[in-house]
């Protein structure tokens, strides 16, 4: 599949019919556009990351330190993006990134999202902090491919039983996120003094579930508060370690992957216990500000796991370019984050599937224009220091 044809589609619209897209198909500009629209809890919930911004900041400036390389003459008129990660198949090497809260930016929330993602034939990954508990949206999903990213919660039953549901629900991966076992600390949150969660709001995964319902006096619905500060007791889980993993794998069959390494060794640890990947990410910079850029930290990662394990990567990504820096990196496949829940917050599903097919267009021509047919061609070798 030529996903490069959406440009044709958009143009043959434009000239014979008079028709312009609703909204931009410049995706760095969509973060200036859902500000128009996001309300102030949302804006500041969604946008902004931990301290002063740098690790975000550097996240997308390490993007502009590497350049491609385009080569001429090499006959690329069959391309092909799609891909197979750890059992997944997938149209492209992107994926819907676990995003939490998502009815901040829109009322269908992960539903939508994992209603584009089946369309454009690309996983969702459902969040533990989602405002649609995960079996709306594994029905939401239908056929689509889906993974469940899990919170490690800090009571055991309480996550024996998501895990139990997930797989039930379909769920093929488990996305475990490591580096967030507390808040980061985000300036435009405390300011407002806005946690959504101690609302009731986006933690639909726990009040679904009958082991933290037992730790309820009330149905949810009755006391959102009470609900909020029962999830607050069981979030905070800063005594995980490695040695845990093996308690996971007995309750877990699937592949695990675990989110949020920038260090070679912990790449390593991972691959010695047995998981069989990793999400190189600093949380889009929403946890550690000064962090290191997570594409900088990918190469080394990449290089010291070889082919042991699926080696993914998030944050900083915002254009088809960027998807394809990352794969030349070391990367076997992306996860999307804001700009998708930009498109959300647009337009809802369409808005999703917009920013979808504007990426997948983009990386498309961007791997056309350097002379590439596939994503065997991808290597450092595509690539230069600016």
């Amino acid at each position: 599949m030529h996903f490069g044809d959406h440009q044709t589609s958009i143009y043959a619209s434009g000239m014979f019919l008079g028709q312009t897209p609703e909204l931009t198909t410049d995706l760095t500009r969509l973060e200036t556009a859902a500000a128009e629209v996001l309300d102030a809890a949302a804006l500041g919930y969604i946008v902004p990351s931990a301290g002063g911004g740098d690790t975000a900041r550097a996240n997308v400036e390490a993007f502009a330190r590497w350049r491609l390389v385009p080569r001429m003459l090499r006959d690329h008129a069959q391309r092909d993006l799609a891909t197979t990660v750890l059992g997944t198949p997938m149209s492209a090497p992107v994926l819907l990134g676990p995003v939490g809260v998502q009815t901040l930016a829109h009322p269908d929330g992960e539903l939508a999202s994992a209603r584009a993602a089946a369309a454009l034939g690309l996983p969702f990954v459902q969040s533990t902090q989602a405002s649609h508990d995960l079996e709306q949206v594994a029905e939401a999903s239908g056929d689509g491919a889906r993974w469940y990213q899990l919170y490690w919660p800090n009571d055991d039953e309480l996550c024996e039983s998501l895990l139990a549901r997930a797989a039930a629900a379909g769920y093929t991966v488990l996305v475990v996120t490591l580096d967030t076992t507390l808040l980061g600390w985000r300036p435009r949150d405390l300011d407002r003094g806005y946690l959504p969660f101690l609302a009731g709001v986006g933690i639909a995964n726990y009040t679904s579930d009958p082991v933290f319902q037992r730790r309820l006096e009330k149905p949810a619905a009755d006391d959102p508060g009470a609900a909020g500060l029962a999830f607050a007791s069981v979030f905070p889980n800063p005594g995980l370690s490695w040695e845990r993993l093996a308690w996971l794998r007995e309750r877990w069959a699937g592949p695990i992957v675990l989110k949020g390494l920038q260090h070679v060794d912990d790449a390593l640890l991972a691959r010695d216990h047995g998981v069989e990947g990793v999400v190189v990410s600093n949380h889009g910079g929403r946890q550690v500000d000064g962090a290191l850029a997570s594409l900088d930290a990918l190469p080394a990662i990449a290089e010291a796991v070889g082919d042991d394990l699926a080696v993914l990567f998030d944050s900083g990504v915002r254009s088809g370019p960027d998807v394809a820096k990352a794969l030349a990196l070391g990367a076997d496949a992306v996860l999307l984050g804001r700009p998708y829940l930009y498109g959300l917050a647009l337009a809802g599903q369409a808005g999703v599937e917009h920013v979808l097919r504007c990426l997948l267009a983009e990386l498309d021509l961007t791997l056309a224009g350097c002379g590439w047919s596939g994503l065997d061609d991808l290597g450092p070798h595509c690539l230069q220091r600016a």
